[in-house]
């Protein structure tokens, strides 16, 4: 079974994020709305499943430079813990710092603060491809000689603590702890876009990393959330490409090799004198409005059914990922991105999301079948047939209102 807090702490997510839904509810806070939060989630979906390959690679390459040249040997006593804490929030700072700073590095670290909106499903916004460059921040432990089980820990309580602080429904905590520790107010001011907002409050758990490195901002006026050139989609899969695809394009527009590598390496906005100069953040526009688009109640309940089928083969794969052979694990990421990738389809209304769901809706039995074949064949047999009729019959009764929908 995965050990990692972050997907032992799934369920309870889930259950925080429900509790907010309720309790915004009441009090009649707009801060959720369905394809954005749902967004949010697959984003992490996918996330969890590229890191589910990435994360032993890179976790091995932690354990060889830990044994072969950590200086010292710290073993697993409770002392280490709360060192290796410590340890790894300071250098999560300064990565999360330069994942701002730096063009190239923003190109994954924008996905997280993509959203328009700021709730606990924020949280699980996450990039697939940000580890590659952020995890050499975390080989100094390694080097310090701490075990990869206290990393591994570590890591995932950092994680973890700053779940809680994606909200609105928190105004302050006491002084003391705003003092010492990030918080909800901090952090809002972290996912602003408003101009003296940008890339302040970089802490993971210590804010003192902020005030120290003179990065702090307080929260003084509204924030207005998201990036400065906004997304615009619903595809958790685009999103983690988008600004990646802006950087190619900027490339080929230059024409100098050190303007090349200046504009990779150099802040997000940078362009040469000749190009405009840098570009800085736009001042908030009062008229501006969200990124929404009208989709009909039934395809909105539709998906949010897949969703939740998703959602729980999700889960058992992160939790049983590491006993499943490599066919298997493959076979399960493939459709999982797939899956996120189609619901993002159908919510932007694309004439070819009929086909591309079509084809998921084929392919579940298949995939599910041969996931259990070994163990369980009738009873995999009969759910997936199950299923496939249900979401058959429903599919197609919306089909017709989705064909409107694309015309418009």
């Amino acid at each position: 079974m995965n050990i990692n807090p972050t997907v032992i702490a799934i369920p309870i997510y889930f259950l925080l994020i429900g509790f907010e839904v309720i309790v915004l509810r009441l009090k009649k806070h707009k801060s959720y709305r369905l394809k954005d939060a749902m967004t949010n989630i697959n984003c992490g979906v996918v996330s969890q499943i590229t890191g589910a390959f990435l994360l032993v690679t890179l976790f091995s390459a932690y354990t060889l430079i830990e044994e072969k040249f950590g200086f010292f040997n710290i073993p697993i006593v409770w002392w280490a813990f709360p060192l290796a804490f410590v340890f790894f929030d300071f250098m999560y700072y300064w990565a999360h710092r330069l994942s701002h700073e730096i063009n190239l590095f923003w190109g994954g670290h924008s996905v997280h603060h993509q959203s328009e909106e700021y709730n606990l499903s924020v949280a699980l916004r996450q990039s697939s491809t940000q580890i590659l460059w952020t995890f050499l921040f975390y080989l100094p432990l390694a080097l310090a000689g701490i075990d990869p089980i206290v990393f591994i820990t570590s890591q995932g309580l950092n994680l973890v603590y700053q779940f809680w602080i994606h909200t609105e429904s928190i105004k302050k905590m006491p002084r003391w702890f705003e003092f010492i520790f990030n918080t909800p107010s901090h952090h809002r001011v972290h996912h602003a876009r408003n101009p003296k907002y940008i890339d302040k409050n970089h802490a993971g758990t210590l804010i003192i990393w902020d005030r120290l490195f003179k990065t702090f901002e307080k929260e003084d006026e509204l924030p207005h959330y998201g990036i400065t050139k906004p997304l615009k989609s619903w595809n958790p899969v685009w999103a983690n490409f988008a600004h990646y695809s802006a950087i190619l394009s900027d490339l080929k527009r230059v024409p100098s090799v050190k303007d090349k590598v200046r504009l990779l390496f150099k802040k997000p906005g940078w362009k040469p004198e000749y190009m405009g100069g840098f570009e800085k953040a736009p001042d908030i526009d009062p008229a501006y409005e969200k990124f929404e688009n009208r989709t009909s109640v039934r395809l909105n309940f539709y998906v949010s059914f897949q969703f939740l089928v998703l959602m729980t083969s999700t889960m058992f794969f992160l939790y049983y990922v590491n006993e499943l052979e490599i066919s298997k694990k493959i076979i399960s990421a493939l459709f999982i991105i797939f899956s996120v990738a189609s619901f993002g389809f159908l919510f932007e209304n694309k004439k070819w999301s009929r086909l591309i769901e079509f084809i998921r809706l084929i392919a579940v039995p298949i995939a599910f079948i041969s996931l259990f074949y070994s163990k369980w064949l009738t009873m995999a047999s009969l759910i997936a047939i199950a299923y496939l009729i249900i979401s058959l019959i429903w599919f197609i009764q919306i089909k017709g209102r989705l064909a409107l929908l694309a015309q418009k």
